[in-house]
């Protein structure tokens, strides 16, 4: 899988550390690769204990990091949602329109990103049974 590029390279290490984690079915943006490092696994402590981040413009970098480094997380993405998909029950779907910076592991990023026909058409009543073929790429 080619993951995407990155918006805004020259922002990549500026975003907030703290995101929303997952969810939300569809994509805008990535705005950089994250590797987390625990130095409870052995990475090195830079943060009195805590935990922390390196971000990266490219996914080939965050992998090379997070494999040459000891207590490293595989790397995830910092993604934008101008609009996603809430689902706060199975099967229950609600479209927001609120922008939002999400934290999502890199296989998500198979999905296809958001058209302008993707949420009304997940949304549509003449949609398929299985509105999810649509996010996935498959209706």
């Amino acid at each position: 899988m080619t993951l995407p590029a990155v918006l805004d390279p020259a922002r990549v290490g500026e975003y907030p550390p703290h995101a929303c984690a997952g969810g939300g079915y569809v994509w805008d943006e990535v705005l950089e690769y994250r590797v987390w490092c625990h130095p409870e696994q052995g990475a090195p402590d830079l943060c009195d204990g805590s935990d922390y981040f390196y971000a990266f413009a490219s996914h080939a970098e965050a992998l090379d990091f997070a494999d040459r480094t000891a207590g490293a997380e595989a790397p995830l993405s910092l993604v934008l949602q101008r609009e996603y998909i809430d689902e706060p029950e199975d099967g229950c779907f609600v479209h927001v329109r609120q922008e939002r910076i999400t934290e999502w592991p890199v296989a998500f990023l198979s999905r296809p990103r958001r058209t302008p026909q993707t949420l009304p058409n997940f949304f549509a009543p003449d949609a398929p049974a299985n509105r999810l073929d649509i996010l996935r790429g498959l209706a």
